[in-house]
């Protein structure tokens, strides 16, 4: 720890703390990311956010052909949930791309509604099909999810033209709702109930829920939040629903979750109405569960949101924060040295970042944030091809990067959709500050409404921000589970307390030039599992890759490593080329032949964070973040 942080005194931010804010607008505004992060994230909205064809993913809408149970329709609303705050965070003016995105985003918005019919759905399942089997009700509520972004980006707008435009996407989204109610609601026409449509036991059309409580806070109308309260009695009280409640209120792990009698081997078992391990659409019903939390105060439905998300950090969730296999839970975190197929599917890294997000706001546990910074870092930059334009499917934990799918006969798929909204979670949360309280989760060069931090974190242990206001203040720094010893410094000054898992207070009147110093442990440690050896950083998990050329990376490490051990012999050296943002030199047992008096020598060799491991893209650049370790005789 020769290198210490500086954070400066930070002014007043307009931010809500409130899990309220989560999804709205508030904050994107308030900060820019530099650096290496804020390189990416511009790639990402230019490359692919800005350069989606909004009439491409809403012909559906208006052709209305899909009898296949296919989920087309939730990709435009997916695109508004990130294209609307990227529009916001990127302005118009000078920094270009900001104007062209509005206008595709009012493009797409005026197919959307010219697409509405007079009994309010906006889908492309005829008549017969909807409502029932299928994607329809999941793509209904991305939609609803779509028009409410819009709503919120208008309201900020100026001048009766931006009134009219808010209040028309606010109609349709009710609109919307009303048709859901009358089709699948209390008594509804279909004589089905929400829960008992789609896959999954209800699950994906039950996550519904998240947009009706968006719509009931909008509006507190009372007939969304019956509505609400008649989606979580579906979500926890019958035998064959999604049973939320129960089966986390008795310990159940989220993948043992499935109906008795499921059977996984059959055809039908991935789009089956018994199944509940869905990663997926379980977190997005978790996360509706959280919202109408908020607004009735049954704290029970917030307790069993908490102990799935502690299951899924114990049982699922691997060194890199990613989790599922072939998008189901699978007790993956004590499997992740195997080679599982179709594993961390971006859809469920987004949606785990989500997740954690709304915890966060909820409980203002720093764990979240915890969890939080360990996906975004791995799996989920690792996903991002480096130019922007798109996100892997899935992310082995060894093999290599590779694109992703072609859904419902489209040039896109679900992950590249879902992609852009994981950024959105770090971005919003790096700081927030309701005026009276400024809470740092992340650290990373960015400015911010009041000071401007600068940071090489996680590559270093450091990061630097300098105060430009002045006044009364309590900063808040989150201070990493994984960072034993952790300094912190006020004008140079030592502070006491500084705790490992929590959150780090100092409130003072501030003034310009103010200097806060942090400086994290960041030791490389070793993880073993079941005769095999991986190696995190921080909250890096660390890979070798192909292109350092320096020997077989399946070679066995000799037996001695420990569970947990902190590992010297690794050291940061320069990287060899713009591709990769950290490399470390390392000196290991490795080698089968020690024996020998030349091969009872270490080994030196090379890792890079997993994120860059594989990112060329390409079948001959692989890597391995997992590494068999030798038996004895006696094993």
């Amino acid at each position: 720890m020769n290198r210490t942080v500086c954070i400066a005194a930070l002014g007043a931010a307009v931010v809500v703390s409130s899990a309220a804010a989560v999804d709205s607008l508030d904050n994107i505004g308030e900060v820019r990311l530099k650096g290496p992060l804020g390189v990416r994230l511009e790639r990402m909205v230019r490359a692919h956010v800005a350069g989606t064809d909004p009439d491409y993913i809403t012909a559906p809408f208006l052709e209305k052909t899909e009898t296949k149970g296919w989920w087309q329709t939730e990709f435009w609303g997916k695109w508004m949930h990130s294209a609307v705050p990227y529009a916001e965070y990127l302005g118009s003016g000078e920094r270009g791309a900001g104007s062209g995105l509005s206008a595709s985003i009012e493009r797409g918005m005026g197919r959307m509604l010219a697409s509405q019919e007079e009994n309010g759905y906006i889908g492309n399942y005829p008549d017969e099909l909807r409502c029932g089997e299928g994607w329809d009700v999941w793509g209904m509520k991305y939609t609803m999810m779509g028009l409410l972004h819009y709503y919120d980006w208008k309201l900020k707008g100026e001048g009766e033209k931006c009134k009219v435009e808010a209040d028309a996407a606010l109609e349709a989204a009710k609109r919307l709702c009303d048709y859901v109610i009358a089709e699948i609601g209390p008594g509804g026409r279909r004589g089905r109930e929400l829960w008992q449509t789609g896959n999954w036991s209800g699950y994906a059309s039950s996550s519904i829920l998240e947009p009706v409580m968006w719509l009931y806070k909008r509006t507190n109308e009372k007939k969304y939040l019956d509505f609400a309260s008649y989606i979580v009695d579906g979500m926890t009280k019958p035998e064959k629903g999604p049973r939320l409640l129960d089966l986390a209120e008795k310990g159940v792990s989220v993948a043992d979750r499935d109906e008795p009698g499921y059977d996984t081997k059959a055809g039908w078992a991935y789009v089956c109405k018994y199944g509940r391990s869905k990663a997926y659409e379980m977190m997005s019903c978790y996360q509706g569960l959280i919202e109408y939390y908020e607004a009735t105060g049954r704290k029970e439905l917030l307790d069993a949101a908490v102990k799935t998300a502690e299951d899924i950090v114990k049982e699922e969730i691997n060194l890199a924060g990613g989790c599922a296999c072939s998008e189901a839970w699978f007790h993956g975190a004590r499997k992740q040295h195997l080679p599982y197929w179709r594993l961390q599917e971006t859809c469920v890294t987004t949606t785990w970042m989500r997740f954690c997000e709304k915890l966060l706001c909820a409980t203002d546990d720093p764990k979240w944030a915890d969890q939080i910074e360990r996906t975004f870092y791995n799996v989920y930059l690792g996903a991002l091809r480096p130019d922007g334009g798109e996100f892997a499917a899935y992310t082995p934990l060894s093999g290599n990067r590779w694109h992703g799918m072609n859904h419902c006969f489209m040039h896109t798929d679900c992950c590249t959709a879902n992609g852009p909204r994981g950024f959105l979670c770090f971005l919003r949360e790096l700081c927030r500050n309701d005026g009276k309280t400024a809470t740092f989760n992340f650290y990373a060069s960015a400015l911010v409404k009041g000071f401007d931090m600068y940071s090489l974190y996680p590559r270093e242990n450091t990061a630097r921000i300098v105060s430009h206001t002045e006044g009364p203040l309590t900063l808040r720094l989150r201070i990493p589970a994984w960072s034993a010893a952790t300094e912190v410094k006020v004008n140079g000054q030592a502070q006491p307390g500084v705790k490992a898992g929590s959150y780090f207070s100092v409130s003072r009147d501030w003034e310009l030039g103010d200097i806060v110093e942090i400086a994290f442990d960041m030791p490389v440690v070793a993880h073993r599992l079941d005769h095999a050896v991986a190696f995190t950083r921080g909250p890096v998990l660390l890979a070798r890759d192909s292109r350092f050329a320096d020997g077989d990376l399946s070679e066995p490490l000799r037996s001695g490593i420990k569970d947990g051990q902190k590992m010297g012999g690794f050291a940061a050296v320069r990287v060899p080329s713009d591709d990769i943002w950290m490399t470390f030199s390392a000196v290991l047992p490795l080698g089968q032949h020690h024996a020998n008096p030349e091969g009872e020598h270490w080994t030196q060799v090379r890792f890079c964070d997993y994120a860059s491991a594989g990112n060329l893209w390409r079948q001959d650049n692989y890597y391995r973040t997992w590494f068999p370790e030798e038996y004895n005789q006696f094993e």
